[in-house]
């Protein structure tokens, strides 16, 4: 049996400056970095928030949400060198959702799209 990867035990919070603060780089927000956390997940930000302030490990932050979004399979294409769409284990494959979205968001696309509010 494979070893977990070591990102399952880091806490969500030591991370998630990092989201923001690519996204900000480019002129985006912290707001719109949590409303794409709060889309994937289904988290509201009372919610989201209080995992920030315990530290929750990205296991224990997604195994916790409240309702993954099922349009979250919509998401496809490639963050750090991975294709998404095609990352066997699943909660991998949902931190890579994660990054692909702030990938996008950082990329300047509209939240609309982000969102696959389109695709609805």
């Amino acid at each position: 049996m494979a070893k977990p990867h070591r990102i399952y035990a880091i806490s969500f919070a030591s991370v998630y400056p990092h989201y923001v603060a690519k996204a900000e780089k480019k002129g985006r927000t912290q707001a719109e970095v949590d409303e794409i956390i709060r889309w994937l997940t289904g988290y509201r930000q009372q919610s989201l928030t209080a995992h920030l302030k315990k530290q929750t490990s990205f296991k224990d932050f997604f195994a916790q949400a409240p309702k993954l979004n099922p349009q979250r399979s919509l998401i496809t294409g490639v963050v750090c060198g991975v294709r998404v769409e095609q990352v066997q284990e699943p909660l991998m494959r949902e931190i890579r959702y994660l990054d692909k979205l702030v990938d996008e968001l950082a990329k300047g696309k509209a939240m609309e799209k982000i969102l696959r509010a389109d695709k609805a």
